[in-house]
């Protein structure tokens, strides 16, 4: 197993619970069909790349939320320059929901390349990828990641390196951090969490284990009232740690469960 290989315990079965309350067949339906069409303008915009206005990206990925009936609440903000985002891992969910944190290149499994239709829409939007069993691969892949940096690129990482269904969280590997320390830039943590529409914790996004994405786009489309909270958390400036463990750790405890300050949302 190598250090872009990790396990998570959680699977559908005994991680993910059924929806309390689930909308009806026909709505479902229509939610992933406007998922697939806001998809398909993707790809047929990717060619265009970097000259999207990165206003227009934003609205894009809440877009996909929105469409698969997720209410999508942002609290805090991301500086411009170079930035490793970096967020604890629930879902395919959030990929869309960083995106509208802020427009960055993301880096994920070589995998979701060849995902049917998302795949080709990362493939062309200078999406870094990941080859998790070659360990060999992981010198290069952080010298790309730290040149996206110092170019002044945001990149997205999950760290963890795999999913968890949102009540326990995994621990951060710390190779990517390396990039950060090399670019000299920015750390900025951000917690993801999912709930229904009472307040409650919702383990409905949850994209684990030997789940298939259709299995699990058809879940979050026929859950009622999902909530996707992102919550923006203190940047980590460059040169507060000196080391890529300490700042891992420190990335880690930044993405925990308890809020670490308070903002007003911003609710899509």
């Amino acid at each position: 197993m190598s250090v872009w290989l990790p396990s998570a315990p959680c699977t559908p079965k005994a991680c993910v619970e059924p929806a309390g309350s689930a909308t009806a067949v026909p709505r479902a339906v229509l939610r992933m069909t406007a998922v697939v069409v806001l998809v398909l303008t993707g790809i047929a915009l990717s060619p265009l790349g970097g000259r999207i206005p990165a206003g227009l990206v934003g609205r894009w990925c809440r877009a996909i939320a929105r469409a698969i009936g997720v209410q999508v609440r942002v609290t805090g903000t991301a500086p411009t320059g170079g930035l490793l985002l970096v967020a604890n891992h629930i879902s395919w969910l959030d990929i869309p929901l960083l995106g509208a944190v802020r427009p960055a290149r993301m880096l994920a499994k070589a995998e979701i390349g060849r995902w049917p239709l998302a795949g080709p829409v990362v493939a062309r939007n200078g999406v870094l990828f990941i080859e998790r069993d070659r360990l060999r691969a992981l010198p290069d892949t952080v010298a790309r990641i730290a040149e996206a940096l110092r170019a002044g690129s945001a990149v997205v990482a999950f760290p963890e390196g795999s999913t968890w269904c949102g009540r326990a969280q995994g621990h951060f590997r710390r190779a990517v951090f390396q990039a950060a320390l090399d670019a000299g830039v920015p750390v900025q943590p951000v917690h993801v969490r999912y709930r229904l529409a009472d307040g409650a914790a919702s383990t409905a996004a949850a994209f684990v284990g030997d789940d298939t994405l259709l299995a699990s786009l058809w879940r979050v489309a026929s859950t009622r009232g999902l909530v996707a909270e992102v919550e923006v958390r203190d940047v980590i400036p460059p040169g507060s740690h000196l080391d890529r463990r300490s700042l891992a750790r420190a990335a880690e405890a930044g993405t925990a469960g308890l809020p670490r300050r308070n903002h007003t949302a911003l609710v899509a």
